[in-house]
Protein backbone atom coordinates (compact mmCIF):
# COMPACT_ATOMS: atom_id res chain seq x y z
CA UNK A 1 0.00 0.00 0.00
CA UNK A 2 1.17 3.52 -0.72
CA UNK A 3 1.16 4.65 2.90
CA UNK A 4 3.23 1.70 4.09
CA UNK A 5 6.57 3.09 2.95
CA UNK A 6 5.98 6.52 4.38
CA UNK A 7 7.65 7.65 7.55
CA UNK A 8 4.97 8.43 10.10
CA UNK A 9 5.00 11.75 11.91
CA UNK A 10 3.31 11.57 15.27
CA UNK A 11 1.81 14.48 17.07
CA UNK A 12 3.47 15.64 20.26
CA UNK A 13 0.60 14.25 22.30
CA UNK A 14 0.96 10.80 20.73
CA UNK A 15 4.70 10.78 21.34
CA UNK A 16 4.10 11.82 24.94
CA UNK A 17 1.56 9.03 25.37
CA UNK A 18 3.99 6.51 23.90
CA UNK A 19 6.69 7.62 26.29
CA UNK A 20 4.28 7.35 29.19
CA UNK A 21 3.34 3.82 28.26
CA UNK A 22 6.96 2.83 28.01
CA UNK A 23 7.97 4.24 31.40
CA UNK A 24 5.53 5.13 34.14
CA UNK A 25 2.93 2.63 33.01
CA UNK A 26 5.50 0.05 31.91
CA UNK A 27 4.31 -2.58 34.37
CA UNK A 28 0.90 -2.65 32.69
CA UNK A 29 2.22 -2.67 29.12
CA UNK A 30 2.18 -6.07 27.45
CA UNK A 31 5.25 -6.68 25.29
CA UNK A 32 4.36 -9.30 22.70
CA UNK A 33 6.62 -10.97 20.13
CA UNK A 34 4.33 -10.87 17.10
CA UNK A 35 6.52 -12.40 14.39
CA UNK A 36 5.73 -10.99 10.95
CA UNK A 37 5.57 -7.35 9.97
CA UNK A 38 2.10 -5.79 10.06
CA UNK A 39 1.24 -4.62 6.55
CA UNK A 40 -1.80 -2.49 7.40
CA UNK A 41 -4.15 -1.52 10.19
CA UNK A 42 -7.05 -1.65 7.73
CA UNK A 43 -9.04 -4.87 8.37
CA UNK A 44 -9.66 -5.26 4.64
CA UNK A 45 -5.93 -5.23 3.89
CA UNK A 46 -4.89 -7.89 6.41
CA UNK A 47 -4.04 -11.51 5.75
CA UNK A 48 -2.14 -13.12 8.63
CA UNK A 49 -2.44 -14.18 12.26
CA UNK A 50 0.20 -11.61 13.23
CA UNK A 51 -2.12 -8.91 11.89
CA UNK A 52 -5.17 -10.51 13.48
CA UNK A 53 -3.55 -10.16 16.92
CA UNK A 54 -3.45 -6.40 16.45
CA UNK A 55 -6.82 -6.15 14.70
CA UNK A 56 -8.66 -8.09 17.41
CA UNK A 57 -7.43 -5.65 20.04
CA UNK A 58 -8.22 -2.42 18.21
CA UNK A 59 -11.48 -3.36 16.46
CA UNK A 60 -14.56 -5.30 17.52
CA UNK A 61 -17.26 -6.91 15.42
CA UNK A 62 -20.87 -7.71 16.18
CA UNK A 63 -19.45 -10.81 17.85
CA UNK A 64 -16.08 -11.18 19.54
CA UNK A 65 -14.17 -13.94 21.35
CA UNK A 66 -14.00 -14.86 25.00
CA UNK A 67 -10.79 -16.13 26.60
CA UNK A 68 -11.47 -19.59 25.15
CA UNK A 69 -12.01 -18.09 21.67
CA UNK A 70 -15.73 -18.89 21.74
CA UNK A 71 -18.06 -16.33 20.08
CA UNK A 72 -19.70 -13.87 22.50
CA UNK A 73 -21.56 -10.58 21.92
CA UNK A 74 -19.30 -7.71 20.95
CA UNK A 75 -20.69 -4.50 19.49
CA UNK A 76 -24.08 -6.23 19.39
CA UNK A 77 -25.75 -6.60 22.75
CA UNK A 78 -28.25 -9.13 21.36
CA UNK A 79 -29.49 -10.77 18.18
CA UNK A 80 -32.44 -12.74 16.86
CA UNK A 81 -32.66 -15.23 14.00
CA UNK A 82 -35.65 -15.80 11.76
CA UNK A 83 -37.35 -19.18 11.76
CA UNK A 84 -35.92 -20.03 8.34
CA UNK A 85 -32.37 -19.36 9.58
CA UNK A 86 -31.76 -16.65 6.99
CA UNK A 87 -32.21 -13.29 8.69
CA UNK A 88 -30.15 -12.12 11.67
CA UNK A 89 -31.21 -8.93 13.42
CA UNK A 90 -28.57 -7.38 15.69
CA UNK A 91 -29.13 -4.70 18.31
CA UNK A 92 -25.99 -2.62 18.79
CA UNK A 93 -24.87 -1.43 22.20
CA UNK A 94 -26.12 2.05 22.91
CA UNK A 95 -22.68 2.93 24.30
CA UNK A 96 -20.69 1.58 21.33
CA UNK A 97 -18.37 4.37 20.17
CA UNK A 98 -15.38 5.00 17.97
CA UNK A 99 -12.19 6.18 19.66
CA UNK A 100 -12.88 9.69 18.35
CA UNK A 101 -16.11 9.75 20.37
CA UNK A 102 -18.49 9.25 17.44
CA UNK A 103 -21.16 6.57 17.93
CA UNK A 104 -20.81 3.23 16.17
CA UNK A 105 -23.84 2.99 13.90
CA UNK A 106 -25.47 0.14 12.04
CA UNK A 107 -24.57 2.05 8.89
CA UNK A 108 -20.87 1.62 9.76
CA UNK A 109 -21.36 -2.13 9.41
CA UNK A 110 -23.27 -1.71 6.14
CA UNK A 111 -20.48 0.52 4.83
CA UNK A 112 -17.80 -1.97 5.90
CA UNK A 113 -19.47 -5.06 4.43
CA UNK A 114 -20.10 -3.26 1.14
CA UNK A 115 -16.49 -2.06 1.01
CA UNK A 116 -15.31 -5.61 1.77
CA UNK A 117 -17.31 -7.07 -1.12
CA UNK A 118 -16.53 -4.26 -3.59
CA UNK A 119 -14.14 -5.82 -6.15
CA UNK A 120 -12.16 -2.55 -6.17
CA UNK A 121 -11.18 -3.12 -2.54
CA UNK A 122 -9.50 -6.41 -3.51
CA UNK A 123 -9.91 -7.79 0.02
CA UNK A 124 -8.19 -11.19 0.04
CA UNK A 125 -10.49 -12.67 2.65
CA UNK A 126 -13.80 -11.32 1.37
CA UNK A 127 -14.91 -14.88 0.62
CA UNK A 128 -15.16 -15.60 4.35
CA UNK A 129 -18.37 -13.53 4.33
CA UNK A 130 -19.86 -15.13 1.21
CA UNK A 131 -22.71 -16.57 3.30
CA UNK A 132 -24.21 -13.05 3.18
CA UNK A 133 -26.83 -12.75 0.44
CA UNK A 134 -25.29 -11.65 -2.89
CA UNK A 135 -21.85 -11.36 -1.30
CA UNK A 136 -20.10 -13.69 -3.72
CA UNK A 137 -21.97 -12.36 -6.75
CA UNK A 138 -20.98 -8.78 -5.92
CA UNK A 139 -17.38 -9.66 -5.05
CA UNK A 140 -16.91 -11.57 -8.32
CA UNK A 141 -18.58 -8.89 -10.45
CA UNK A 142 -21.73 -10.82 -11.33
CA UNK A 143 -23.86 -8.18 -9.60
CA UNK A 144 -22.79 -4.55 -10.06
CA UNK A 145 -25.26 -2.96 -7.64
CA UNK A 146 -23.47 -3.12 -4.31
CA UNK A 147 -26.62 -2.08 -2.45
CA UNK A 148 -27.97 -5.55 -3.27
CA UNK A 149 -25.75 -6.97 -0.52
CA UNK A 150 -27.88 -8.53 2.23
CA UNK A 151 -26.87 -6.06 4.95
CA UNK A 152 -29.26 -3.27 5.97
CA UNK A 153 -29.42 -0.64 8.71
CA UNK A 154 -32.94 -0.63 10.15
CA UNK A 155 -32.05 2.33 12.34
CA UNK A 156 -28.88 3.70 13.93
CA UNK A 157 -28.57 0.78 16.34
CA UNK A 158 -30.30 -2.06 14.47
CA UNK A 159 -28.60 -4.09 11.76
CA UNK A 160 -30.20 -6.77 9.60
CA UNK A 161 -28.11 -9.39 7.78
CA UNK A 162 -29.74 -11.75 5.29
CA UNK A 163 -27.93 -14.92 4.26
CA UNK A 164 -27.92 -16.93 1.07
CA UNK A 165 -28.72 -20.04 3.08
CA UNK A 166 -28.72 -21.13 6.73
CA UNK A 167 -25.10 -21.07 7.92
CA UNK A 168 -24.44 -22.79 11.25
CA UNK A 169 -21.04 -21.17 11.76
CA UNK A 170 -22.05 -17.61 10.84
CA UNK A 171 -21.78 -16.12 14.33
CA UNK A 172 -18.25 -17.50 14.53
CA UNK A 173 -17.41 -15.95 11.15
CA UNK A 174 -18.57 -12.58 12.50
CA UNK A 175 -15.66 -12.58 14.97
CA UNK A 176 -13.23 -12.40 12.02
CA UNK A 177 -11.70 -9.08 11.01
CA UNK A 178 -13.56 -9.18 7.69
CA UNK A 179 -16.71 -8.52 9.75
CA UNK A 180 -15.42 -5.50 11.66
CA UNK A 181 -17.20 -2.15 11.17
CA UNK A 182 -15.34 0.81 9.71
CA UNK A 183 -15.73 4.51 10.64
CA UNK A 184 -17.66 5.70 7.59
CA UNK A 185 -17.52 9.34 8.74
CA UNK A 186 -13.72 9.25 8.88
CA UNK A 187 -13.12 7.36 5.64
CA UNK A 188 -15.41 9.74 3.76
CA UNK A 189 -13.33 12.65 5.08
CA UNK A 190 -9.81 11.20 4.90
CA UNK A 191 -9.96 8.51 2.23
CA UNK A 192 -7.13 5.96 2.43
CA UNK A 193 -5.35 8.18 4.97
CA UNK A 194 -8.00 7.28 7.59
CA UNK A 195 -5.86 4.38 8.74
CA UNK A 196 -2.74 6.36 9.62
CA UNK A 197 -1.79 6.69 13.26
CA UNK A 198 -2.94 10.05 14.55
CA UNK A 199 -6.02 9.88 12.30
CA UNK A 200 -7.41 6.36 12.74
CA UNK A 201 -10.51 5.72 14.84
CA UNK A 202 -11.12 2.23 16.20
CA UNK A 203 -13.93 0.66 18.21
CA UNK A 204 -12.13 -2.06 20.16
CA UNK A 205 -10.62 -2.12 23.66
CA UNK A 206 -7.43 -0.48 22.40
CA UNK A 207 -6.36 1.99 19.75
CA UNK A 208 -2.99 2.36 17.98
CA UNK A 209 -0.79 5.27 19.09
CA UNK A 210 2.41 4.36 17.24
CA UNK A 211 3.29 2.25 14.24
CA UNK A 212 6.81 1.90 12.95
CA UNK A 213 6.82 -0.56 10.02
CA UNK A 214 9.44 -3.23 10.51
CA UNK A 215 9.60 -2.55 14.24
CA UNK A 216 6.31 -2.50 16.16
CA UNK A 217 2.74 -1.36 16.66
CA UNK A 218 1.95 0.26 20.02
CA UNK A 219 -1.56 0.50 21.40
CA UNK A 220 -3.21 2.24 24.35
CA UNK A 221 -6.58 1.87 26.04
CA UNK A 222 -9.52 3.20 24.06
CA UNK A 223 -11.27 5.39 26.63
CA UNK A 224 -14.44 5.32 24.50
CA UNK A 225 -14.73 1.53 24.56
CA UNK A 226 -17.69 0.42 26.65
CA UNK A 227 -15.64 -1.91 28.88
CA UNK A 228 -12.52 0.19 29.33
CA UNK A 229 -12.81 0.19 33.13
CA UNK A 230 -12.30 -3.57 33.16
CA UNK A 231 -9.02 -3.52 31.21
CA UNK A 232 -6.02 -4.50 33.32
CA UNK A 233 -3.44 -3.98 30.55
CA UNK A 234 -2.78 -0.35 29.56
CA UNK A 235 -1.52 -1.17 26.08
CA UNK A 236 0.43 -3.61 23.94
CA UNK A 237 3.66 -3.33 22.02
CA UNK A 238 3.45 -5.80 19.13
CA UNK A 239 7.07 -6.42 18.11
CA UNK A 240 8.05 -7.46 14.58
CA UNK A 241 10.76 -10.12 14.82
CA UNK A 242 11.04 -13.17 12.58
CA UNK A 243 14.27 -14.49 14.14
CA UNK A 244 12.94 -17.02 16.64
CA UNK A 245 16.28 -17.54 18.40
CA UNK A 246 16.63 -13.80 18.93
CA UNK A 247 13.06 -13.67 20.23
CA UNK A 248 13.82 -16.35 22.82
CA UNK A 249 16.91 -14.46 23.95
CA UNK A 250 14.88 -11.29 24.36
CA UNK A 251 12.21 -13.17 26.30
CA UNK A 252 14.87 -14.49 28.66
CA UNK A 253 16.16 -10.93 29.06
CA UNK A 254 12.68 -9.75 30.05
CA UNK A 255 12.00 -7.76 26.87
CA UNK A 256 8.97 -9.87 25.93
CA UNK A 257 6.07 -11.11 28.04
CA UNK A 258 4.75 -13.52 25.41
CA UNK A 259 6.41 -15.37 22.54
CA UNK A 260 4.09 -16.49 19.76
CA UNK A 261 6.72 -18.88 18.39
CA UNK A 262 10.14 -20.19 19.33
CA UNK A 263 12.93 -22.44 17.97
CA UNK A 264 11.48 -25.94 18.24
CA UNK A 265 14.89 -27.48 18.89
CA UNK A 266 14.97 -25.55 22.16
CA UNK A 267 11.85 -27.12 23.65
CA UNK A 268 13.83 -29.39 25.98
CA UNK A 269 15.83 -26.48 27.36
CA UNK A 270 12.67 -24.37 27.66
CA UNK A 271 10.76 -27.00 29.61
CA UNK A 272 13.71 -27.54 31.95
CA UNK A 273 14.68 -23.90 32.49
CA UNK A 274 11.33 -22.11 32.04
CA UNK A 275 8.99 -24.55 33.78
CA UNK A 276 5.31 -23.98 33.11
CA UNK A 277 5.95 -21.19 30.63
CA UNK A 278 5.71 -23.20 27.39
CA UNK A 279 2.11 -23.57 26.20
CA UNK A 280 1.77 -26.42 23.68
CA UNK A 281 -1.80 -27.28 22.78
CA UNK A 282 -3.61 -28.79 19.76
CA UNK A 283 -5.46 -26.26 17.68
CA UNK A 284 -7.22 -26.02 14.36
CA UNK A 285 -4.38 -25.38 11.96
CA UNK A 286 -2.62 -27.04 9.03
CA UNK A 287 1.02 -26.71 7.94
CA UNK A 288 1.31 -27.53 4.26
CA UNK A 289 3.21 -27.03 1.02
CA UNK A 290 1.57 -25.64 -2.09
CA UNK A 291 2.72 -26.69 -5.54
CA UNK A 292 2.22 -24.43 -8.55
CA UNK A 293 -0.34 -26.46 -10.48
CA UNK A 294 -0.55 -23.76 -13.14
CA UNK A 295 3.02 -24.38 -14.35
CA UNK A 296 4.57 -27.53 -15.84
CA UNK A 297 5.72 -29.99 -14.68
CA UNK A 298 3.80 -29.30 -11.47
CA UNK A 299 0.52 -29.38 -13.38
CA UNK A 300 1.15 -33.14 -13.56
CA UNK A 301 -0.55 -34.86 -10.59
CA UNK A 302 2.09 -37.62 -10.69
CA UNK A 303 4.79 -35.07 -9.90
CA UNK A 304 2.73 -33.59 -7.07
CA UNK A 305 1.98 -37.03 -5.61
CA UNK A 306 5.64 -38.04 -5.80
CA UNK A 307 6.63 -34.93 -3.86
CA UNK A 308 4.00 -35.68 -1.23
CA UNK A 309 4.76 -39.40 -0.87
CA UNK A 310 8.48 -38.79 -0.34
CA UNK A 311 7.89 -36.64 2.74
CA UNK A 312 8.39 -38.64 5.93
CA UNK A 313 5.81 -36.88 8.06
CA UNK A 314 6.35 -39.14 11.06
CA UNK A 315 9.77 -37.65 11.78
CA UNK A 316 8.93 -33.97 11.35
CA UNK A 317 7.03 -33.39 14.60
CA UNK A 318 8.98 -35.55 17.04
CA UNK A 319 12.48 -35.35 15.50
CA UNK A 320 12.90 -32.29 13.31
CA UNK A 321 10.79 -29.97 15.44
CA UNK A 322 10.80 -31.90 18.68
CA UNK A 323 7.38 -30.66 19.76
CA UNK A 324 5.17 -33.57 18.68
CA UNK A 325 3.03 -32.15 15.86
CA UNK A 326 0.75 -34.79 14.36
CA UNK A 327 1.48 -35.88 10.77
CA UNK A 328 -1.19 -34.72 8.31
CA UNK A 329 -2.46 -37.05 5.60
CA UNK A 330 -5.74 -35.18 5.17
CA UNK A 331 -6.73 -31.59 4.58
CA UNK A 332 -9.22 -30.87 7.37
CA UNK A 333 -7.68 -31.05 10.88
CA UNK A 334 -9.20 -33.40 13.46
CA UNK A 335 -11.70 -31.95 15.89
CA UNK A 336 -13.44 -29.59 13.45
CA UNK A 337 -17.19 -29.65 14.09
CA UNK A 338 -19.85 -30.43 11.47
CA UNK A 339 -17.51 -33.09 10.03
CA UNK A 340 -18.49 -36.30 11.74
CA UNK A 341 -17.44 -39.64 10.31
CA UNK A 342 -14.13 -41.30 9.39
CA UNK A 343 -11.28 -38.99 8.51
CA UNK A 344 -10.48 -38.57 4.82
CA UNK A 345 -6.82 -39.34 4.15
CA UNK A 346 -4.55 -40.18 1.21
CA UNK A 347 -4.88 -43.76 0.03
CA UNK A 348 -1.17 -44.50 0.59
CA UNK A 349 -1.00 -43.29 4.20
CA UNK A 350 -0.33 -46.69 5.80
CA UNK A 351 2.46 -47.83 3.46
CA UNK A 352 5.89 -48.24 5.04
CA UNK A 353 8.01 -45.21 4.29
CA UNK A 354 10.51 -47.11 2.06
CA UNK A 355 7.56 -48.29 -0.06
CA UNK A 356 6.29 -44.71 -0.32
CA UNK A 357 9.70 -43.62 -1.61
CA UNK A 358 9.81 -46.42 -4.20
CA UNK A 359 6.36 -45.49 -5.48
CA UNK A 360 7.37 -41.83 -5.54
CA UNK A 361 10.44 -42.71 -7.65
CA UNK A 362 8.20 -44.60 -10.09
CA UNK A 363 5.78 -41.68 -10.36
CA UNK A 364 8.53 -39.12 -10.97
CA UNK A 365 10.03 -41.45 -13.60
CA UNK A 366 6.66 -41.71 -15.35
CA UNK A 367 6.66 -37.92 -15.49
CA UNK A 368 10.04 -38.01 -17.23
CA UNK A 369 12.37 -37.16 -14.35
CA UNK A 370 14.90 -38.97 -12.20
CA UNK A 371 18.63 -39.01 -11.35
CA UNK A 372 19.58 -38.84 -15.03
CA UNK A 373 17.17 -35.97 -15.67
CA UNK A 374 16.80 -34.08 -12.38
CA UNK A 375 13.72 -32.04 -11.58
CA UNK A 376 14.65 -28.61 -10.27
CA UNK A 377 12.39 -27.29 -7.52
CA UNK A 378 12.62 -23.81 -6.01
CA UNK A 379 11.20 -24.27 -2.51
CA UNK A 380 10.15 -21.03 -0.84
CA UNK A 381 9.52 -20.42 2.85
CA UNK A 382 9.09 -17.34 5.01
CA UNK A 383 12.06 -16.52 7.21
CA UNK A 384 11.84 -18.64 10.33
CA UNK A 385 14.27 -21.16 11.82
CA UNK A 386 11.54 -23.79 12.09
CA UNK A 387 10.42 -23.41 8.47
CA UNK A 388 14.06 -23.62 7.37
CA UNK A 389 14.64 -26.77 9.40
CA UNK A 390 11.63 -28.44 7.76
CA UNK A 391 12.58 -27.28 4.26
CA UNK A 392 16.14 -28.60 4.61
CA UNK A 393 14.83 -31.97 5.79
CA UNK A 394 12.27 -32.25 2.99
CA UNK A 395 14.89 -31.30 0.39
CA UNK A 396 16.90 -34.31 1.60
CA UNK A 397 13.80 -36.52 1.42
CA UNK A 398 13.24 -35.47 -2.20
CA UNK A 399 16.86 -36.01 -3.22
CA UNK A 400 16.56 -39.81 -3.82
CA UNK A 401 13.88 -39.03 -6.44
CA UNK A 402 16.41 -37.10 -8.50
CA UNK A 403 15.10 -33.72 -7.37
CA UNK A 404 17.40 -30.76 -6.95
CA UNK A 405 16.02 -28.26 -4.45
CA UNK A 406 16.92 -24.60 -4.23
CA UNK A 407 15.83 -23.11 -0.91
CA UNK A 408 14.58 -19.53 -1.06
CA UNK A 409 13.45 -17.54 1.96
CA UNK A 410 11.92 -14.10 2.39
CA UNK A 411 10.26 -12.12 5.13
CA UNK A 412 6.64 -13.02 5.68
CA UNK A 413 4.94 -10.23 3.72
CA UNK A 414 7.21 -10.77 0.70
CA UNK A 415 6.78 -14.54 0.86
CA UNK A 416 2.98 -14.37 0.72
CA UNK A 417 3.09 -11.73 -2.00
CA UNK A 418 5.14 -14.17 -4.08
CA UNK A 419 2.59 -16.91 -3.41
CA UNK A 420 -0.31 -14.72 -4.48
CA UNK A 421 1.54 -13.84 -7.68
CA UNK A 422 2.37 -17.47 -8.44
CA UNK A 423 6.13 -16.82 -8.25
CA UNK A 424 7.10 -20.27 -6.95
CA UNK A 425 7.23 -23.94 -7.83
CA UNK A 426 6.72 -25.22 -4.27
CA UNK A 427 6.24 -23.18 -1.12
CA UNK A 428 5.45 -23.37 2.55
CA UNK A 429 2.04 -22.16 3.71
CA UNK A 430 -0.14 -22.51 6.78
CA UNK A 431 -3.77 -22.03 7.68
CA UNK A 432 -5.31 -21.34 11.07
CA UNK A 433 -9.07 -21.74 11.32
CA UNK A 434 -11.10 -18.53 11.18
CA UNK A 435 -14.22 -20.35 12.35
CA UNK A 436 -15.07 -23.90 13.34
CA UNK A 437 -16.28 -25.56 10.15
CA UNK A 438 -14.58 -27.76 7.52
CA UNK A 439 -15.36 -25.40 4.66
CA UNK A 440 -12.91 -22.89 6.17
CA UNK A 441 -10.15 -25.31 5.08
CA UNK A 442 -11.75 -26.82 1.98
CA UNK A 443 -12.39 -23.39 0.45
CA UNK A 444 -8.61 -22.91 0.25
CA UNK A 445 -8.60 -25.27 -2.73
CA UNK A 446 -11.62 -23.83 -4.51
CA UNK A 447 -11.17 -22.25 -7.93
CA UNK A 448 -10.93 -18.47 -7.89
CA UNK A 449 -10.08 -18.17 -4.19
CA UNK A 450 -7.01 -15.99 -3.76
CA UNK A 451 -5.66 -18.19 -0.97
CA UNK A 452 -5.60 -21.11 -3.44
CA UNK A 453 -1.97 -20.24 -4.07
CA UNK A 454 -1.23 -23.31 -6.22
CA UNK A 455 -4.15 -22.49 -8.55
CA UNK A 456 -5.31 -26.11 -8.47
CA UNK A 457 -8.76 -26.34 -10.04
CA UNK A 458 -11.31 -29.12 -10.28
CA UNK A 459 -14.86 -28.56 -11.48
CA UNK A 460 -16.34 -31.47 -9.52
CA UNK A 461 -14.63 -30.30 -6.33
CA UNK A 462 -16.08 -26.82 -6.81
CA UNK A 463 -19.52 -28.26 -7.52
CA UNK A 464 -19.50 -30.32 -4.35
CA UNK A 465 -18.51 -27.34 -2.22
CA UNK A 466 -21.34 -25.32 -3.75
CA UNK A 467 -23.78 -28.17 -3.18
CA UNK A 468 -22.72 -28.49 0.46
CA UNK A 469 -23.14 -24.76 1.00
CA UNK A 470 -26.88 -25.06 0.41
CA UNK A 471 -27.41 -28.06 2.69
CA UNK A 472 -28.93 -27.84 6.17
CA UNK A 473 -28.61 -31.51 7.11
CA UNK A 474 -25.16 -31.43 8.72
CA UNK A 475 -24.58 -35.18 8.45
CA UNK A 476 -25.44 -35.22 4.74
CA UNK A 477 -23.39 -32.07 4.23
CA UNK A 478 -20.36 -33.69 5.87
CA UNK A 479 -20.57 -36.61 3.42
CA UNK A 480 -20.53 -34.24 0.45
CA UNK A 481 -17.61 -32.28 1.87
CA UNK A 482 -15.68 -35.48 2.54
CA UNK A 483 -16.25 -36.51 -1.06
CA UNK A 484 -14.74 -33.20 -2.12
CA UNK A 485 -11.77 -33.63 0.22
CA UNK A 486 -11.09 -37.06 -1.26
CA UNK A 487 -10.95 -35.56 -4.76
CA UNK A 488 -8.39 -33.00 -3.60
CA UNK A 489 -6.25 -35.61 -1.84
CA UNK A 490 -6.39 -38.07 -4.75
CA UNK A 491 -5.17 -35.33 -7.10
CA UNK A 492 -2.62 -33.93 -4.60
CA UNK A 493 -4.12 -30.46 -4.82
CA UNK A 494 -1.60 -29.45 -2.15
CA UNK A 495 0.66 -31.28 0.31
CA UNK A 496 -0.52 -31.43 3.94
CA UNK A 497 2.43 -31.98 6.27
CA UNK A 498 1.33 -31.65 9.89
CA UNK A 499 -1.45 -30.37 12.11
CA UNK A 500 -0.40 -27.46 14.25
CA UNK A 501 0.15 -27.19 17.93
CA UNK A 502 -0.23 -23.70 19.33
CA UNK A 503 3.23 -22.92 20.68
CA UNK A 504 3.53 -19.93 22.97
CA UNK A 505 5.78 -19.02 25.84
CA UNK A 506 4.07 -16.92 28.50
CA UNK A 507 5.71 -15.10 31.39
CA UNK A 508 4.56 -16.02 34.91
CA UNK A 509 3.67 -12.34 35.27
CA UNK A 510 0.79 -12.85 32.85
CA UNK A 511 -2.55 -14.29 33.94
CA UNK A 512 -5.66 -14.84 31.83
CA UNK A 513 -3.82 -16.46 28.91
CA UNK A 514 -5.90 -19.56 28.14
CA UNK A 515 -4.94 -22.21 25.62
CA UNK A 516 -7.68 -22.73 23.03
CA UNK A 517 -8.18 -24.45 19.70
CA UNK A 518 -7.95 -21.19 17.73
CA UNK A 519 -4.85 -19.84 19.50
CA UNK A 520 -6.54 -16.45 19.97
CA UNK A 521 -5.64 -14.54 23.11
CA UNK A 522 -7.15 -11.07 23.28
CA UNK A 523 -5.45 -8.65 25.64
CA UNK A 524 -8.72 -7.66 27.31
CA UNK A 525 -8.77 -10.96 29.21
CA UNK A 526 -5.20 -10.72 30.54
CA UNK A 527 -3.46 -9.06 33.44
CA UNK A 528 0.21 -8.40 34.15
CA UNK A 529 1.75 -8.41 37.62
CA UNK A 530 4.23 -5.75 38.72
Amino acid sequence: MSFFARSFTLSASVVALSALLGTAAGAAQLNLHNGGDVTSLDPHKMSGDWEDRVAGDIFEGLMTEDAKAEPIPGQAESHTLSDDGLVYTFKLRQDAKWSDGEPVKASDFVFAFRRLMDPKTAAEYAYLQYPIKNGEAINTGKIAEIDQLGVKAIDEKTLEITLERPTPYFLGALTHYTAYPLPEHLIEEKGDAWVQVGTIATNGPYTPVEWIPGSHVLTAKNDDWYGVKDLAIDGVKFFTLEDQAAALRRYRAGDFDILTDFPKDQIGWIEENLPGQAHLAPFAGLYYYVVNSAEPPFDNPKVRQALSMAINREVIGPQILGTGELPAYGWVPPGIINYEGPAVEVAWKDLAYPEKVEQAKALIAEAGYGPDKPLNVALRYNTNDNHKRIAVAIAQMWKPLGINVELLNAETKVHYADLRQGSFSAARAGWLADYNDPDNFLNLLKSGIEMNYGKWSNAEYDRLLSEAASMTDMAARAKVLKEAEKIALDDTAAIPIYYYLSENIVSPKITGFEDNVFDKHRTRWMTKAE
